[in-house]
């Protein structure tokens, strides 16, 4: 079987994408369909295709917005919720990861970045399983795997930050829930792998890259590559977040 699933590659899991991505497109194909008839009515050349880019640009968000839906639908049907797991990267049991993997990456590279930070972009991560608290900003697009992200209330992601809740050591794929408690902040463009948990009002300074399985304590300020613990006098002069 393993054999089998090195064959393939990823053969499987692009026409999963085009699925993901053809049944939000039939949405913005039908409205274009059933909005352009007036315009051949239009005599003047410039104003129709004013008005047609007009239309086409409506069209695309139309497709997003559904792609926020579909993409997280496909997930819960084909068993894309995540659950932790260390082993081998080609197997069945890493199928799910591969799957959850697809349907997030569609979104993020396709429309994502319009309505990010926005309650769309938190309505779309909540359908593929993350917990989010209230009043929370995440002004990030780089969220792999939502289904293992738990972040509670007044949690702030800053711009280009990465979170994953996955990475490989010793020939493994491993998979580990992240957990940032309330109040933290992940500063801009901070990296956090894997197994970490943030604790309350705790920060990540910008650029910081965070080990997998780091528990950063409560009210801590972590900086550097890896990250560490620092003095609040210096976290107050280069603090980076948002």
């Amino acid at each position: 079987m393993q054999r089998l699933l090195a064959i393939i590659g990823p053969l499987p899991f692009i026409g999963l994408a085009i699925v993901a991505a053809g049944l939000a497109l039939a949405v913005a194909v039908w409205l274009f369909d059933t909005l352009s008839g007036g315009l051949p009515a239009v005599t003047n050349s410039v104003w129709r295709y004013a008005l047609s880019g007009l239309l086409l640009a409506f069209c695309y968000f139309a497709y997003g917005l559904t792609l926020l839906v579909v993409a997280p639908l496909l997930n819960f049907l084909l068993g894309g919720r995540l659950r932790p797991y260390r082993g081998s990267a080609v197997s069945l049991t890493a199928l799910r990861w591969y799957v959850h993997c697809t349907l997030t990456l569609v979104v993020r590279y396709s429309f994502l970045e319009f309505v990010t930070p926005s309650p769309f972009a938190q309505l779309y991560y909540r359908l593929m399983g993350m917990r989010i608290g209230r009043n929370v900003t995440i002004n990030s697009t780089a969220l792999a795997d939502p289904s293992l992200i738990e972040m509670g209330d007044g949690v702030t992601i800053g711009g280009s930050a990465s979170i994953m809740a996955h990475y490989a050591q010793g020939g493994y794929l491993v998979i580990a829930p992240v957990r940032i408690a309330a109040g933290a902040t992940i500063g801009l463009r901070a990296i956090i792998m894997g197994g970490v948990e943030v604790g309350e009002k705790a920060r990540v300074l910008a650029g910081s890259f965070v080990l997998p399985n780091t528990c950063i304590p409560a009210g801590e300020t972590w900086a550097g590559i890896p990250a560490r613990r620092i003095e609040l006098e210096r976290a107050d002069a280069g603090n980076g977040a948002a």
